[in-house]
């Protein structure tokens, strides 16, 4: 699955600067990441995104 992400500049720039200290891709950083809260996902986590997804339901009904 190809999934494209719209990254506010400053954190475009921090997840750079990860990257590049860790000598991998933009890409393979954020795929990690991905990896990472899927396994291990936190109760803070679920949350925040419960609360985003609840906010944003209508506009994603309109998306869809």
């Amino acid at each position: 699955m190809k999934i494209t992400l719209d990254v506010p500049g400053n954190l475009e720039s921090q997840l750079g600067e990860v990257a590049a200290r860790l000598n991998v891709s933009v890409t393979d950083l954020a795929e990690a990441a991905v990896r990472d809260l899927i396994g291990h996902p936190g109760e803070d986590f679920e949350r925040v995104a419960s609360k985003v997804l609840n906010k944003n339901r209508e506009l994603y009904r309109r998306l869809a």
